[in-house]
């Protein structure tokens, strides 16, 4: 089975999953909205990344699938934080009105919120085959991910040097948070939810890294030479916002350069895995020939 047909199965799981644990649409409003952020599209990429990463050290799809699910509710509230106007102030994402113009504002926001908690009871209450301490652990990396030295801190970063020129290292540090955090958790989380070793905890955090990085990068590309069609939502964004990119600051044929590199030393940290890695190299290689 090649890569693309075996994520495709992997997202029929994760989408499966998400709709037992999200509730259902009729039982509230916020519901219906929280309903139509999280099944609005999107590759799950970051879920299907953990069932990978499970496959890879030998454990079971029920250890890690409704952290995954947290994760991939989590990155949507993100994402729904992300577009509204005091932020990115998007109108489209993957494709469809984004929740703040579909629903509003204020209702976007509380969706956003109402995912956020329902990722870490999920995480906690629907785990199975794992100790508390695993359970414990696995969500204080997601925490610290999504936190004030994470995720947030990207943004407030990103927000700061709009309309700046700055330099390639402070352009790597907003997205070392804003983007590879979260991937680097999801890595994380379900490497401790396995009960890998630290040493092999450690190997795939600089793998999940190096994957961030690639993927940010790819998307600032995509950003340049995208369209509406592929993308799902209007290219041109980060010129629009004036907002420094890996295209503004190297070009776009060093930032496909500097994006082949960081694929490449994914490889390297996960070559301790020998053939069990096949997947996780394979999905180094799709993020970086994405089209979307």
């Amino acid at each position: 089975m090649n890569l693309q047909a075996y994520l495709s199965k992997n997202k029929k799981v994760i989408d499966r999953a998400l709709d037992k644990f999200l509730p259902e649409a009729r039982s509230s409003y916020i519901a219906k909205v929280m309903r139509y952020s999280v099944f609005a599209g999107g590759k799950r990429f970051r879920p299907a990344l953990m069932l990978l990463v499970c496959e890879a050290l030998s454990g079971k799809v029920k250890q890690v699938l409704a952290a995954a699910c947290a994760v991939e509710l989590i990155h949507t509230f993100t994402l729904i934080h992300d577009d509204l106007p005091c932020m990115d102030d998007d109108d489209y994402r993957r494709g469809k009105l984004t929740s703040h113009k579909k629903f509003g504002e204020d209702m976007a926001t509380l969706a956003g919120d109402a995912m956020q908690a329902l990722a870490y009871e999920i995480l906690l209450k629907e785990t199975k085959g794992v100790s508390l301490q695993y359970k414990m652990r696995a969500l204080e990396t997601i925490l610290e991910a999504i936190g004030s030295d994470g995720v947030v801190t990207g943004q407030v970063l990103d927000i700061q040097s709009e309309g700046k020129k700055i330099s390639l290292s402070a352009l790597e540090n907003i997205h070392l948070k804003k983007t590879a955090a979260l991937i680097q958790a999801a890595v994380k989380a379900a490497a401790i939810l396995c009960g890998a070793s630290t040493k092999k905890i450690t190997q795939l955090d600089r793998y999940a890294q190096h994957l961030g990085l690639s993927f940010q990068i790819a998307d600032d590309l995509l950003d340049y030479t995208s369209s509406f069609a592929k993308m799902g939502k209007q290219p041109g964004s980060d010129k629009k916002q004036k907002k420094s990119t890996y295209v503004s600051l190297l070009g776009k044929e060093k930032a496909r350069q500097l994006m082949v590199k960081e694929r490449d030393q994914t490889r390297r940290a996960i070559s301790f895995l020998g053939k069990k890695g096949k997947r996780l190299a394979e999905l180094a290689d799709f993020v970086i020939k994405r089209e979307r």
